[in-house]
């Protein structure tokens, strides 16, 4: 029961304590933009360089599209700084965000700065740049994937749940929480997990020039400081963000760098958006 608990407080009363108190805000915010609609926003439309950003879990890809969406109205844009802080996040989403990078940066050069974490999906995200810097005390790797779920049978019984589904086909149900797994279902979910694991190993070996039978030594789940994923080749050179702007304006030619800059809305915006999705993720990791 106090297991229940805690999914019904992470799953309904924080989403909805955060609606509640942020309820106000988007309102004044939706005011705001009803009333000043684009005079809010200065964009310098001879902007060269421009910052977008890979941060929090990776659920989707729809919200980091949008950022490279928003460049096609800067015609000037010569080049990318990918900002990276994030733990990583689902594998659909993260090879989305990789395969934009990758097309983006066969147009524009794009160089990678680890903020913190480029670790699992973000690693596999940001892999395709030109160039990745990361900072000294930041984390790199975590290359793998995992298959995780519950088994809440025993709660179940304990407060007088009974499940029943109705399928068809041998593994529909492969990977449900109502039960322990079958042995055969754990068999083919572990085939289709090597199946993900060979092509994470496979895409990285491509985008960095690795050795894809030398996998145990940049793979397997392990996490990197700075210095060891530079040794690996994971990484391009250990230094700051000025290091990679400088990279960056090398690499593009650029001469005297002028940025995209977000309005003051947007920037807003995200770092609502940012502690909402921080906040749930910290919610759901504490109770596993």
């Amino acid at each position: 029961m106090k297991t229940f608990r805690k999914i019904f407080n992470i799953f309904i009363i924080k989403p909805f304590d955060f609606i509640q108190k942020y309820f106000k805000t988007f309102v004044f915010l939706l005011i705001v933009i009803l009333i000043f609609g684009s005079a809010t926003q200065h964009k310098d439309l001879n902007a060269n360089l421009a910052k977008i950003y890979l941060k929090g879990p990776i659920f989707e890809s729809e919200t980091f599209m949008s950022q490279i969406e928003n460049l096609k109205n800067y015609q000037n844009i010569k080049g990318i700084l990918l900002i990276i802080d994030s733990p990583g996040g689902t594998l659909g989403a993260s090879v989305e965000i990789a395969d934009i990078i990758k097309d983006l940066n066969e147009s524009i050069p794009v160089v990678a700065y680890v903020q913190g974490t480029m670790a699992s999906g973000s690693y596999y995200a940001g892999m395709y740049a030109n160039t990745i810097v990361a900072n000294r005390g930041s984390i790199i790797g975590s290359i793998g994937v995992i298959f995780n779920g519950y088994n809440i049978k025993d709660l179940m019984d304990k407060i007088g749940i009974k499940s029943q589904s109705l399928a068809a086909g041998e593994f529909k149900e492969a990977g449900t929480f109502t039960r322990e797994w079958s042995q055969k279902e754990k068999e083919y979910l572990n085939k289709l997990l090597n199946q993900q694991y060979k092509m994470f190993i496979t895409d990285v070996s491509n985008a960095r020039n690795l050795d894809p039978d030398n996998y145990k030594s940049f793979a397997e789940g392990k996490i990197f400081s700075a210095y060891e994923a530079l040794n690996l080749g994971l990484i391009d050179m250990v230094g700051s963000q000025v290091n990679a702007i400088n990279i960056l304006k090398e690499l593009s030619g650029v001469k005297e760098i002028i940025w995209v800059k977000n309005g003051i809305l947007d920037t807003y915006l995200e770092k609502i958006a940012s502690k909402a999705i921080n906040q749930v993720f910290f919610n759901i990791t504490k109770i596993q």
